[in-house]
């Protein structure tokens, strides 16, 4: 069974079609999938949507892309959800790339989201583009239960940071691409027990979709492409990343089991 770590299934993008989307999902083995809100605006659309299905788990935070729109009442309603179904914060984090940006407000929600995720001993899943560093800098000072680093792109030893601090990291579509070799060669030197997959559908892609809206179903398709690089059967990629999964975000174990 595979397990999709991260999936905006939720997204305009999906309105037209999410039935059919999740149908070829099931059919490509994805058995769970896991959808992290962004801000207070879609709470809800998130909730709906996974309550209304066994396979799909919500994860609530404020994406540091959406802090300019929050408010910190925004906290007290993220707060008011927790605990139930939710499997972790997030997608919280730092962006350091998008310009204009406002760094000390992002950080102030990430700081305040870590301090949640810490007091009901969630784990989180981080957003971490170009703002790696002062993440692990915060990890390191607030102790958490875990958590996934979504899309890494970081050095070996940035890796090595967040694996000693519990975490896993997430790879995708991005992976697939025989240009980003340095994705590439850590998937393959990273341990096969500290990554997860997920798909950021609608987004990133994977080669065979350049252009096109990536959805949940190719996550079967990125599990060959980890195995193809590895060198390891299909099958142990499937388990090992899926049993990844279920440990450290330890709320889907409630419905999901590995094959």
């Amino acid at each position: 069974m595979l397990i999709d770590t991260h999936c905006h299934l939720d997204a305009a993008e999906f309105d037209s079609d999410r039935n059919q989307v999740m149908t070829r999902s099931i059919a490509c083995g994805v058995g769970g999938i896991v959808i992290p809100a962004v801000s207070r605006n879609n709470f809800a659309a998130v909730t709906s949507l996974c309550q209304s299905n066994d396979y799909l788990f919500p994860a609530y935070g404020i994406h540091p892309l959406y802090v300019d729109q929050a408010q910190e009442a925004d906290l007290a309603v993220l707060r008011s959800l927790l605990p139930g179904k939710a499997v972790a914060i997030g997608e919280i984090g730092l962006d350091y790339f998008v310009e204009p940006r406002n760094e000390t407000r992002q950080l102030e929600f990430f700081i305040h989201q870590l301090e949640i995720a810490k007091e009901y001993e969630l784990p989180v899943i981080l957003h971490v583009r170009r703002a790696i560093d002062p993440i692990l800098r915060e990890l390191r000072r607030i102790k958490l239960v875990g958590g996934i680093a979504h899309a890494f792109n970081g050095s070996q030893q940035q890796a090595e940071a967040f694996i000693k601090l519990g975490f896993v990291l997430g790879f995708g579509g991005a992976m697939t691409y025989e240009k980003a070799r340095h994705i590439r060669r850590l998937a393959v030197e990273l341990p096969l027990e500290s990554i997860v997959l997920e798909t950021d559908a609608p987004d990133i892609p994977p080669e065979w979709k350049w252009k096109q809206r990536n959805e949940p179903g190719e996550l079967r398709g990125i599990a060959e492409a980890l195995a193809k690089l590895r060198n390891q059967s299909l099958d142990e990629i499937i388990s090992v990343t899926s049993s990844n999964a279920l440990r450290i975000l330890p709320g889907l174990k409630s419905v999901l089991t590995t094959d």
